[in-house]
């Protein structure tokens, strides 16, 4: 079903969401041109299929407390897929890793993680990060602040 072919009005649909996704159905699909019977129907499927993925409130950062955002690149020992998995496992259960990538290049991992301040950053370093087996290194770099961040696919 992932494989749901999406015409103009399905991008039409998903450009609305993007901008709101507390819009009402009603309003959905005025906007984008159907009555609401066929416009919920739309959303199913693309929900069903997983094109639609959820829905969530985008919160400050900074508002919350954790005005800290640092992106850690990281290099394992052995890059066997057990260990990939295994590294992949543990992140995944980590609420102060927002992203991880398994990246090309020079590193294998490169994840964003926030935190309240570089004591709490210091805390998950040595009490999380550092206690995985099979990392072979740690580099961290601090953002000054924040030029984009957009959730917003480009779908034209």
């Amino acid at each position: 079903m992932s494989n749901l072919e999406l015409d103009s009005i399905d991008r039409k649909i998903l450009r609305a969401l993007q901008d709101n996704g507390k819009v009402s159905m009603a309003e959905l699909a005025e906007k984008v041109g159907l009555s609401p019977s066929p416009c919920a129907r739309r959303v199913r499927l693309m929900e069903k299929a997983g094109i639609i993925k959820g829905y969530a409130a985008i919160i400050d950062q900074k508002k919350v407390g954790l005005p800290i955002s640092a992106f850690a690149s990281i290099k394992l020992e052995r890059q066997r897929e057990e260990d990939l998995d295994r590294f992949e496992e543990a992140v995944s259960r980590w609420p102060e890793v927002l992203d991880c990538y398994l990246m090309t290049g020079q590193r294998d991992y490169l994840m964003r993680i926030v935190a309240a301040d570089l004591e709490a950053y210091e805390h998950f370093i040595k009490n999380k990060l550092t206690r995985l087996e099979n990392i072979a290194s740690i580099e961290t770099s601090f953002a000054l602040g924040q030029v984009k961040r957009s959730e917003v696919l480009p779908l034209d």
